[in-house]
């Protein structure tokens, strides 16, 4: 993710409502978040498509990986040749 400009990447919720085209379009351009204030607070993250899709693409890995280590931690694992034989049992024997 690209790094916020704090100067021209945060905004009060009336500036975007009155300029949410141009804000946009800067995004799309920047590739920088913009941050949304309302009552001088962080209200909402405005995030281009593509960074959305990355953060989410990226999120879903770190969540498997953290899923296989606990099954790992657990012992449900397999060998090779046990994994093989289970595709095999399941999926029938790949002819060579």
């Amino acid at each position: 993710m690209k790094l916020l400009h704090v100067s021209e990447d945060i905004l009060p919720i009336a500036d975007f409502k009155a300029h949410a085209s141009e804000v946009v379009r800067r995004l799309r351009q920047h590739g920088r978040p913009v941050i949304i204030t309302q009552s001088g607070k962080p209200a909402a993250v405005l995030l281009s498509p593509q960074e959305f899709d990355h953060l989410t693409q990226q999120a879903r890995f770190l969540t498997a990986v953290d899923e296989g280590l606990a099954d790992a931690r657990a012992g449900r694992v397999l060998s090779d040749e046990e994994l093989g034989r289970t595709l095999d049992k399941e999926l029938g024997k790949l002819e060579e």
